[in-house]
């Protein structure tokens, strides 16, 4: 008979997510219901109960990828979180603890002993080991090592020789080589022999007597041309490289612009050292924009949302004091106009929209030169364009919405200088938010930082401020 698992094999993540929590949550009302009961069976009924819920729920887990695991662990509060990772069965530890996001892996191996940690590295790949070894005590590090073959210990120590954002940290091991001068006939039979390809084979990598990169063959010309024919002859010889010290961001951009799936990976002499492949990239991409993200707002790192109170206090405290620095400058700015605010009340009402859509204006700005950054689209002649440009759209929005929201100062409030007030400090701020939107990533840039790195915080200062600053300073000079 047909499970209704089997049935439903493409359920949504969400779905599955959904099911996980309502066995987690009847596993808890029945074991509460049986602790509350007393008599002579109670053990009884408690284990069986426990272990027709937990049973059910591993059924549930078993079938699942290890992606999806993964997501549900990262959906799940810690001491849920745990119940469930207890369930996973350990010959898929290693795969789920790759998937996990950093924050949850912490959490993960916290819960696990040398021995589980040991069970869970050995099935994973060398690069893979790359991955997950700076994660991990160093005495299991250790101990992987020496349980290692040499080949597999080569491999991992010059994955861990790199940085993290290095080719050489995400490059792959696994790739079919062939030589140049052999035909495709032979190539066809020489693949026979594996049980299966490497993932993401798209091509085979041509290399001469010594390792060097002759080029690739890739999997569609192989099945396509006659078998007679050379290697030599259909091959590509000037395929898409990369060197283990380029930075992977650049090589995900590569992947993207070339539609690539796999690619060599060759040192300094030309020799074959390894293979970025698809799936690295995409990570690559992601992480990348989740960091972006997370800098945009002034968060350190990324966060598990379901970390300690301390713990995310530490994430989050040191923009937080900046932006109250930045607050108390703004309220400042106001104090200095104090007696044109009492003179005329309308200042205090008006004022929170120049500097709101300013900050507004601002992040539109920094979030198209941060993306043309991280694109290697910006350099300084096309930055002095692009400043004049991102001007030029604040003074035209200036006048347009300024104009606007100066007709409805005037019908409110029945002056026709405050409207005209408005007007000019709304464009002159967001001309201001355009300036700093522009001059604030290409100094952290400068600086050596991350331009995203808490701009969106410090372009709200600015406009904040600079906004209280010129409209109550026109109103002061033209209408008190």
């Amino acid at each position: 008979m047909t499970t209704e698992l089997e049935q439903k094999p493409q359920e949504s993540l969400q779905d599955n997510l959904k099911q996980v929590v309502a066995l987690l949550h009847k596993h808890k009302l029945v074991e509460d219901l049986i602790h509350k009961q007393s008599g002579p069976h109670q053990d009884l009924v408690e284990t069986l109960v426990h272990r027709q819920h937990l049973t059910e729920l591993q059924k549930r887990l078993d079938a699942l990828h290890s992606a999806d695991v993964a997501h549900i662990l990262e959906a799940l509060p810690l001491a849920d979180r745990l119940t469930v990772w207890h369930m996973v069965k350990a010959e898929r530890d290693g795969d789920i603890l790759l998937e996990v996001s950093d924050s949850v892996r912490e959490s993960l191996i916290a819960d696990m002993d040398d021995q589980e940690l040991l069970a869970a590295a050995e099935s994973l790949d060398a690069d893979e080991l790359a991955d997950l070894a700076p994660d991990l005590p160093e005495d299991v590090v250790a101990e992987l090592m020496t349980g290692l073959d040499a080949q597999e210990r080569e491999r991992l120590q010059s994955a861990l020789s790199y940085e993290d954002d290095q080719v050489g940290a995400l490059m792959d091991f696994e790739m079919v080589t062939i030589r140049d001068d052999v035909s495709l006939e032979v190539v066809l039979r020489y693949l026979r022999r594996f049980d299966e390809l490497p993932d993401h084979t798209d091509k085979l990598f041509v290399v001469d007597q010594a390792g060097l990169l002759q080029g690739v063959l890739p999997l569609k010309r192989l099945l396509l041309n006659d078998p007679d024919r050379r290697v030599l002859e259909v091959m590509a010889d000037d395929p898409v490289t990369f060197s283990p010290g380029d930075d992977v961001s650049d090589a995900a951009q590569a992947f993207e612009r070339y539609d690539l799936i796999s690619a060599p990976v060759v040192d300094a002499t030309g020799k074959l050292c390894g293979r970025l492949t698809i799936d690295a990239m995409v990570d690559v991409i992601r992480e990348e924009s989740d960091s972006e993200m997370l800098n945009l707002a002034g968060l350190k790192e990324e966060e598990d949302i379901f970390a300690g109170v301390w713990r995310s206090v530490k994430n989050r405290w040191a923009w937080l004091a900046i932006n109250l620095v930045t607050a108390f400058v703004a309220s400042r700015v106001i104090g200095l106009f104090e007696g044109s605010i009492e003179k005329l009340v309308a200042l205090a009402a008006l004022m929170p929209i120049v500097a709101g859509i300013g900050g507004n204006s601002g992040n539109q700005t920094i979030t198209m030169i941060v993306r043309a950054m991280a694109l290697d689209q910006l350099h300084p002649d096309s930055a002095r364009w692009m400043l004049k440009k991102e001007i030029g759209v604040s003074l035209a929005n200036g006048v347009i919405w300024g104009g606007l929201i100066g007709v409805v100062a005037y019908a409110l409030y029945g002056s026709p200088l405050l409207g005209l007030v408005m007007t000019a400090a709304m464009t002159l701020n967001l001309m201001l938010a355009a300036f700093m939107g522009v001059m604030i990533p290409m100094t952290l840039v400068k600086l050596g930082r991350d331009p995203a790195m808490g701009s969106s915080v410090m372009i709200t200062a600015c406009t904040d401020s600079g906004g209280f600053f010129i409209f109550l300073g026109l109103a002061t000079v033209f209408l008190l």
